[in-house]
């Protein structure tokens, strides 16, 4: 079979989201399925690791039959499996894997581990069966990841190719959104709270600042959420009504310029050709705007669907170590804190 057509089933369990996808080619997503699990989070204000993996547990044998029944397939018709391997919380990470490995166990497929963190980057290369293919990102491209556990920069130079230009030294950027929707009092997760407040908000309102680091490529959102603390605090303190749209929006736009400026002037020092952004944060309309009117760069940003986690992904970053023959042993164990780049 060509590797035009090779059909990769992908699991992803690594924190609240159980999913499963089958992907051809590396890009067309034949079907993909996700049991989310936000609802039942919401009221710890963040993810209950027990909690989650017992909930994977309940879901995963429904979602991975629902995504082979979406795709008219049975296990015979796929030529691997991959799953997410890290980083996530250790025990939910388990039960993709295990799954994963009993699926092909029985089924006598290739297994591939998958770095989470990869899958999003491959998520900007997925499009539905039933829409036209959009054009591949090109190389070198510069891919700014962006959630609640990761905030990072990236080079890429082809395929599988990475390189870190830039961290997060404290918070990620989602993690600073759920921190401040909780001190404006909105719900979890922060990132669509901050957002719907944010419609009716001045994003001028607050100067909030910007931090500025050694590395040009890193990030620190720490000193704009202690900012937005002490405003909240000024305001409490007073007993003025605290103009929470004004604060939302001014600081949904401190993230926004920060995230959009590093990302553009990295892809200009190393003369990339597109940029990625990707990850949960990438759903924010604020962020997909700012990169969307500037016309220096191709930008390819995945489908609002394809932002979160799901296991499409993953699939469409497997198959690109399956085609050039790297698959793991059964006997793979599962990385929590598993860097995409690996450290000297």
């Amino acid at each position: 079979m060509k590797n035009d057509f090779l059909r990769v089933l992908g699991i992803e369990s690594s924190c609240d989201e159980t999913a499963a996808a089958i992907v051809e080619g590396g890009r067309v997503i034949l079907s993909s399925v996700i049991a989310s699990q936000v609802d039942l989070h919401a009221q710890f204000g963040g993810v209950y690791p027990e909690l989650a993996s017992r909930e994977h547990v309940r879901a995963i044998h429904a979602v991975v039959n629902e995504a082979l029944q979406q795709a008219h397939m049975q296990m015979g018709d796929l030529d691997a499996i991959a799953v997410t391997r890290g980083p996530g919380l250790a025990g939910s990470l388990v039960v993709g894997v295990n799954m994963a490995k009993a699926l092909a166990l029985s089924a006598e497929l290739p297994i591939i581990g998958v770095n989470h963190l990869e899958g999003h980057l491959y998520s900007a290369w997925l499009y539905p069966a039933d829409s036209k293919a959009g054009p591949e990102p090109e190389f070198p491209l510069v891919a700014l990841l962006v959630s609640g556990g990761h905030t990072e920069l990236i080079l890429m130079k082809g395929h599988l190719d990475y390189e870190t230009l830039g961290n997060t030294a404290d918070d990620a950027a989602g993690e600073a959104f759920d921190k401040v929707a909780r001190l404006l009092d909105l719900a979890y997760p922060g990132g669509p709270s901050i957002q719907k407040a944010a419609q009716t908000g001045n994003p001028r309102a607050f100067n909030f600042p910007k931090a500025r680091l050694d590395s040009p490529w890193d990030f620190s959102f720490s000193g704009l959420k202690t900012a937005v603390l002490r405003k909240v605090e000024d305001y409490k303190n007073t007993n003025k009504k605290l103009p929470v749209a004004d604060i939302a929006a001014s600081f949904q736009q401190a993230v926004v310029e920060t995230l959009y400026e590093k990302t553009i002037a990295a892809a200009e020092e190393y003369k990339a050709k597109d940029i990625i952004v990707a990850g949960g944060v990438s759903a924010n309309r604020a962020l997909r705007e700012a990169f969307r009117v500037q016309t220096r760069f191709r930008v390819h940003i995945p489908h609002i669907n394809l932002c979160t986690d799901n296991a499409a992904m993953i699939a469409a970053a497997a198959y690109r170590h399956l085609v050039i023959g790297q698959t793991d042993p059964l006997d793979f164990d599962v990385q929590p804190n598993w860097s995409l780049v690996k450290k000297d």
